[in-house]
């Protein structure tokens, strides 16, 4: 007893010695540290403590900080190696410090000498684990498996914080402080609008996930729309969702992969809202070929999908998002994708970037999903919980600092030159 009593304590005291090395020239350090034995470490003089850091057990600094990576520190964050009481997103700056530190090589051997004296704690083997893909990047059967793996958690699991018209993608917000659910049913109509669309149109929503788009189209514009999803329960419960608005007529969902979307020319309007951000850098051009082929001259392409800002994010091995949350996603600049629409013979007829609408957004969802914890814990697990607690608050972050955007970009198929659309964009403020 003894000694796991001076080893516990040693533990405590070299775990202490690794964060104040670490935090040593973050300033001002407005938060406090405790660690499993009740130790703590106060925030410095006159700052307040806006949130409390948690380490959990003696081996949760070395799992966080040994190979130094995103990944590493989301996993210690998913798995209870720490927590944060208070509002998470507080916590971020402290984690970019941490993040961006670059220690010489005399610095780095003398913090990996400290970490390895610290135990090598077993995870627990239950709950989420990390997505394991196989097959060529981006094919149809591995794009399957990487939509299977996201949203087949569960559709009760996303309504939870999703809102009332299960859109998982930013809202429109005319204000800060509007609520989610009007936000959410005016960006549906904004894209209707943007696209013109016409009684009798015929539409197509690509990843259209539980029908929101479709639903809101067909009721609302009169329009004929098909959506498209690799998640067969998104496609049954939009089949539900269809069937109560009583739009079984005009609209239906089928599991689908846009690849195989419908013959040529067979549509008036294609819509594809946070699908793009999956199909990979190189799949571009056959993507908006796809789209190309598939609408009729003269029918528009609104294309919505998150842009990273040029230099930035990490590597794809690195990336904890990449591994438990979205795998294979890979958001590519809006110029690399303005260029692969017009190389497939797309004209741009407008770009609008909605970034501060997204972070509005995922506040919303962050909270929604705090406030029902438990029963989220209940639909799938703690570590499924904590993993999209963290990943909705970073991903408001990284929208707040202009590391990610979220681009709409309206495409249109010249009919013989011409784009048949209006000389302004009045009629999509009306």
């Amino acid at each position: 007893m003894a000694t796991a009593s001076n080893a516990a304590t040693g533990a405590a005291r070299i775990s202490m010695t690794v964060l104040r090395t670490l935090l040593k020239d973050f300033h001002p350090r407005d938060f406090s540290v405790r660690l499993w034995d009740g130790s703590t470490w106060d925030p410095e003089p006159g700052q307040p403590s806006r949130f409390t850091m948690a380490i959990r057990r003696p081996g949760a600094l070395r799992a966080m900080f040994l190979t130094g990576s995103e990944r590493a520190l989301g996993e210690a964050y998913a798995y209870n190696d720490f927590d944060i009481e208070g509002r998470l997103e507080d916590a971020f700056p402290m984690a970019d410090h941490l993040l961006g530190l670059r220690p010489s090589g005399p610095e780095k051997l003398r913090l990996a000498a400290q970490l390895l004296r610290l135990p090598a704690e077993e995870r627990p083997g239950h709950g989420r684990q990390a997505a394991k893909l196989r097959g060529e990047m981006h094919s149809e059967e591995r794009d399957r498996a990487a939509v299977r793996y996201h949203y087949d958690t569960s559709n009760e699991f996303f309504a939870l914080f999703l809102g009332r018209e299960m859109v998982y993608s930013c809202g429109y917000f005319g204000s800060p402080d509007e609520d989610l659910d009007t936000a959410q049913e005016r960006k549906l109509d904004y894209i209707c609008r943007k696209l013109r669309l016409q009684k009798g149109d015929r539409m197509l929503d690509i990843g259209c996930g539980w029908g929101g788009l479709v639903i809101h189209a067909a009721k609302h514009h009169g329009v004929s729309a098909l959506g498209v999803t690799l998640s067969e329960p998104q496609a049954r419960l939009a089949a539900e969702r269809i069937a109560m608005a009583g739009l079984a007529d005009r609209c239906r969902v089928e599991v689908r992969d846009y690849r195989h979307a419908g013959a040529d020319g067979s549509f008036d309007a294609i819509a594809s809202i946070g699908m793009v951000e999956h199909v990979g850098a190189e799949k571009l051009p056959e993507y908006f070929r796809h789209a190309w082929r598939l609408l009729r001259p003269g029918g528009v392409f609104l294309n919505h999908g998150i842009g990273p800002k040029p230099g930035h994010g990490s590597e794809r091995a690195a990336s904890f998002t990449q591994a438990y949350v979205f795998p294979d996603s890979e958001p590519v600049p809006i110029g690399r994708t303005t260029e692969a629409a017009e190389e497939a013979g797309f004209e741009v007829r407008d770009v609008e970037n909605l970034r501060e609408h997204y972070a509005i957004t995922l506040r919303h969802w962050v909270r929604r999903l705090e406030e029902r914890r438990e029963e989220a814990i209940r639909m799938t697990d703690e570590t499924t919980y904590r993993i999209w607690r963290m990943y909705l608050a970073v991903a408001a972050h990284d929208f707040d600092l202009g590391f990610n955007n979220v681009y709409q970009s309206l495409l249109v198929k010249p009919d013989d030159g011409r784009s048949g659309l209006p000389l302004t964009r009045s009629d999509w403020y009306r």
